[in-house]
Parts: C-alpha cells; structure tokens; sequence
C-alpha cells in the first residue's frame, strides 16, 4: 500500500460516516448490511466488518440485539461554561455560568467524613488517612443530569468552622471561593487539569449514558497563598457536552 494511502475498511467506513452526517443515512436508520457494504463497495467480509466496527467505535452507530446495526442520534453537544471570576450575589458559580448560557442549573449532593487516599492526599499535600469532608454532585441543567463532580477539603482547614459541610450553613452553596474567604483563606490560584477516558458503568448511569462512552474528567484544585483548600473530580459525558472556559485577560 503506497504510502498514505488509507486502508481499505477506513475508506469505507469515511464514506459511510459522510451519510451519516449529511443526513443520507439519518437517525435510527439501519446501517446497510455487511453483505450489502461488501457489494457496492466491493470489498471483502473482513473490510465491511472492520468499517462497522469503527463506526460504532466511534459512536455513530449501535448495535441492537436481534435486530442489526442503527444510525445512533447525535445531538449538538452543549457547552459548560468554566471561569475563574468571582460571582456577584448569592447564587452559586454553577448556577450562575449555566443562567449565563439561558438554562436552569441545580444541583444534588451528600457531604461525609472520610479518610484521604494516597492521590487525594497528594493533591491537597496532607498525609494518606487525613481527615477530609468528601462531598459527591450530580448537577442538572433544565433538569437532565449532566455532570458529577467529587469534592474533598481538609477538615484542618474546615473542620469546625462554619463552612465545614459545604452546602449547609452561612455560607452553604455559595462556592469555595466564597467559603473559603469566610474563614479568612484567600483563594488566589485555580488549577484545572482536563483529560478523557472511557466512563465507569456507575458514572454512565448517573448521567444517563452507556458504560464505556468517553468522558471528560477535570481535576480541579483551588489554592490559597499556595495551600490547597479543595480538590474535586469533575465528570462530563463527552457526546453531549464541551468545557468551554471564559477566563480574564490580563
């Protein structure tokens, strides 16, 4: 094969993601059989096979049970909004940047003691086996579950201070910023590390996926005079959404 020549089963599988995508092959149709792709395209069995598996690999179509192979519907991803501003008022940053791009956020959640493990404890620089409040999200816009978010702080920091429990109190629901500002930490550094993996079946369930499907994960450190106050993992669903980040110019 010439050099850059594309093999055979991705030449096929780049016309059939092309119908795809111009709608030729639209939503929920069937995708043409295997004996059908290695006749009008004559190719082998093994190509035709090798195209739909990189199809579905690649989302664009699924596999039903007894049935065959489907156009998967593909909406618009939308975005969520990350800054590092501070907001104005009592609304939290979350619901704050969702109003901001004209949907409703909310937002569920459970605070606990626990034990920080080995990666935690790295990342807020405190000894394995801390004590650190852990608080696990599930966050909605209009409703649909679209992102999980798991948050530890040191109880040396909070602990015994009212902004211990991070959505009760004062100052609960208003941001680790604002929270942490009420304790006389100021928080002046934001660190977010942005990566992708495939979903964890529990991870998919709550935001209503399919295990396996990509996900974004942030990891998100908030520092005060260079001492970590808070990190989280943040969990988006890759398909349905982009991070998109507004942050000030200096």
């Amino acid at each position: 094969m010439p050099f850059g020549e594309q093999p055979a089963y991705l030449r096929v599988a780049d016309d059939l993601r092309q119908k795809i995508l111009d709608g030729t092959l639209a939503p929920h149709t069937r995708l043409p059989s295997q004996a059908r792709i290695r006749t009008e395209y004559g190719v082998s069995d093994t190509v035709a096979l090798e195209a739909r598996k990189v199809l579905m690999a690649e989302g664009f179509v699924e596999g039903r049970s007894g049935s065959g192979t489907y156009v998967r519907e593909r909406a618009e991803p939308r975005r969520i909004i990350r800054s590092g501003y501070r907001p104005a008022g009592p609304p939290s940053p979350f619901r704050q940047e969702q109003g901001d791009e004209g949907v409703k956020g909310t937002w569920e959640s459970t605070s606990s003691q626990d034990l920080a493990t080995q990666p935690v404890a790295e990342r807020l620089r405190i000894e394995p086996g801390d004590r650190v409040m852990c608080t696990r999200y599930l966050y909605r816009t209009d409703g649909e579950p679209m992102m999980l978010a798991t948050s530890w702080e040191p109880l040396a920091v909070t602990g015994r201070t009212p902004v211990m429990l991070p959505e009760e109190g004062p100052l609960g629901g208003q941001g680790v910023v604002e929270r942490m500002a009420g304790i006389e930490f100021v928080v002046d550094n934001l660190v977010e590390e942005v990566g992708a993996r495939p979903g964890l079946a529990d991870e998919t369930a709550a935001l209503g996926g399919v295990p396996g499907h990509i996900v974004m994960e942030v990891r998100r450190t908030y520092y005060a005079s260079g001492r970590p106050v808070e990190t989280a993992d943040i969990i988006v669903p890759a398909e349905r959404y982009r991070v998109a980040y507004h942050l000030p110019v200096k």
